[in-house]
Parts: structure tokens; sequence; C-alpha cells
């Protein structure tokens, strides 16, 4: 089976949801492909310096003028989006991401690993590492971001099935895209991190943005890689069917190899 998957890569307004609404529809007008992912909190802006920012920038899905937005492209592209936004629930936040697909469906994800000064303002997710179908029936799950430092979040949805693991980031440490060929490679699944560039903040607050986002196939393999500043949208054919095998050799399969038993989790 033959699936186009696409990564983007953009610089955040801080801030300023419509005009991010506005780049981001640019970068996907006339995109041809199935599956494309964008990165964490890419509508708002990453380092909020007060609750009053995350409420004036937060999203009730599936209601937001940013979900309604990206539904419709993805409707008109007929390809599903992954993408990352701050979430409001009454009265708490999470750090968020949706699926969107072309047949209106949706599944929203909250993450469970917070980093940093998200503590102050985000609530850890309540969701669960799940799988989702997106466009074609294909099985993916996200994580966002500092998901990735933890191996139990791409295990637990490759056990359940996941064929692309699609991962919003804002990643400011310099390990992940490296780290990332390791999390494809030890659950056999293909995974998109989809990274932002440039820099917010000041001072002791300032972080700066690694960029570098990518696609990688299910034996690590780089299928793109983006450079640390590029603004762009970049898309490979892969075949799901691939994150099914999960055979090592002629005796070894990654699953049924486990022993548990022997684990301290």
């Amino acid at each position: 089976m033959s699936y186009r998957v696409s990564v983007l890569q953009f610089e955040p307004a801080y801030l300023n949801p419509r005009e991010n609404i506005s780049r981001l529809t640019q970068l996907l007008e006339g995109l041809e492909t199935d599956l494309v992912v964008l990165p964490e909190l890419c509508i708002s802006g990453y380092l909020f310096r007060s609750r009053e920012d995350v409420m004036a920038t937060s999203e009730v899905v599936p209601t937001s003028e940013a979900f309604t937005a990206l539904g419709e492209l993805a409707a008109k592209g007929d390809y599903s989006i992954v993408y990352g936004f701050a979430e409001r629930d009454g009265d708490t936040f999470y750090n968020s991401a949706a699926l969107l697909n072309p047949d209106g469906s949706h599944h929203v994800y909250r993450k469970t690993h917070l980093y940093y000064r998200e503590k102050l303002f985000f609530t850890p997710g309540n969701t669960g590492l799940n799988v989702y179908p997106a466009k074609g029936g294909v099985k993916i799950g996200m994580m966002v971001c500092f998901d990735w430092y933890f191996p139990e979040s791409a295990r637990t949805m490759a056990m359940k099935g996941a064929q692309i693991i699609c991962h919003p980031s804002n990643l400011v440490l310099p390990w992940c895209q490296q780290a990332m060929i390791t999390r494809s490679l030890e659950n056999r699944v293909f995974s998109i991190t989809s990274n932002r560039i440039g820099s917010e903040g000041e001072g002791d607050l300032k972080h700066s943005f690694t960029g570098m986002s990518q696609i990688l196939a299910t034996k690590g393999e780089i299928l793109v890689r983006m450079e640390r500043e590029e603004i762009g949208v970049k898309t490979v054919e892969i075949d799901p069917a691939l994150a099914l095998d999960k055979n090592v050799s002629d005796m070894n399969e990654i699953f049924s190899d486990r022993r548990p038993a022997f684990y301290e989790l």
C-alpha cells in the first residue's frame, strides 16, 4: 500500500492564533498527501508567561477557529492532519494534539509527560497513549514532544498496533531526533517528528528550537530530515504494512521475545 506522509516545519507567531492559522493554511495549500503532522502548540507559540496567555490562545474542541480551519483543509485536501495546541476543558488546560480526518472524524491526545515550565500552566494528560484510525484506516499513535524521553510511550502505542507515531514537538534539547531513530527501530514503526524553528523568550527563559523535523522508517532509516531553520513541508511515500512486521530474524520477533516477568516498570 502506497501512503504519502508529510511533515511541516515553521516558526509560529507568539500568541497570535490567527496569524498562525494563516501561515499554516499557506503551507498546506495544494498539498498532496494522506497524512501531515504539524508542530506542538503551533497555534499559540510555546513559552507562555502567564495563565492568561494560555487562556487567550487555548482551544475548545471541536469549536475553535483553528480546529475548524484545519478540519476544512483536511476535508478539502483529502488527508489527515495531526497538530498540537493548547486545549481548554473548563478551567483546566492540556498540552494536546488532535487528529483531524477528511471524513470529519477527530481524536484528541493530551500530553502525558510535561516538560519544565509547562507544569506551571498545563495539567498532565489523562487520555492515555492510544491508537486511532487516520485516512485509509492506517493506525496512528500520537505523542507530544517530551513524551519521546520515555520509551514506554512509543512502546505502548506500538503494542496497541500503531503503524505510524505522530510526534508534534517544540524541541529544545539536542537529543530527540537521534533518539527517535531508536524509538522507530525498537518498535518497528514509522515516526513523524514535526518540530518548530526560531526562538522565544528572553534571558534565562529564552528557548531556541532545533528544527530538523523528520520522517523515519521502521528500521530507523531517515526518509526525510529538514534543516535547522528550514520552513516548508516535506512528503515521502511509505508502505504502512511494513510496521506490522515485527521480525528481526527468522527466530526473533520483538514483541513475542519480550520477557515482562523480568522487567521493573
